[in-house]
């Protein structure tokens, strides 16, 4: 299809590829309590890159589960969660120890993939969400909208790309 919209992700040494198509559901920075302790999970790990942002948010772009796939070496994904009942994983390349996208066990039908893995041209962040588990009390910028939770144009757009997945549209 022409026109439509293509993401190409990489973990550092490039060993591991994730292709996206369409625009993604939203662009947003989460602050929550298990986004951050996930990134600092993914940090320990030995020559690991930063996910988290300055501010102590990490920054997503979430797709549809149908539009988003390893393109190349999906053998060197690994899941991490943070208890080992948790249906969240966080997947990260083993090649280089690369955070790469976070997944659910069951449910969503979205991956929020880390936006520091894109290359190109990125839609502008849309969205800080869950800023009250925020720590510290620096201003935060003013390039999106702060929501202390989940904000109901989130959600609407979850909902509105569900249908359009059943749908297949």
């Amino acid at each position: 299809m022409t026109g439509t919209p293509h993401f190409a992700a990489s973990c550092v040494c490039g060993r591991v590829v994730l292709e996206a198509t369409g625009d993604p559901i939203v662009s947003s920075i989460c602050y929550c309590d298990d986004c951050q302790a996930g990134a600092r999970l993914i940090e320990a790990l030995p020559n690991a890159a930063a996910i988290l942002e300055s501010d102590g948010g990490t920054a997503y772009l979430l797709f549809r589960k149908d539009r988003i796939r390893c393109a190349q070496n999906d053998a060197l994904l690994k899941s991490y969660k943070l208890e080992e009942t948790s249906a969240t994983n966080r997947v990260v390349a083993t090649c280089c120890n690369s955070a790469m996208f976070v997944n659910f066990d069951k449910g969503p039908y979205w991956v929020s993939a880390y936006r520091t893995r894109f290359h190109g041209d990125l839609p502008p962040v849309e969205f800080r969400i869950c800023t009250k588990f925020r720590a510290g009390d620096a201003k935060l910028p003013g390039d999106a909208p702060n929501y202390p939770g989940y904000p109901l144009r989130l959600i609407a757009r979850l909902l509105v790309a569900r249908v359009a997945m059943l749908l297949g549209r």
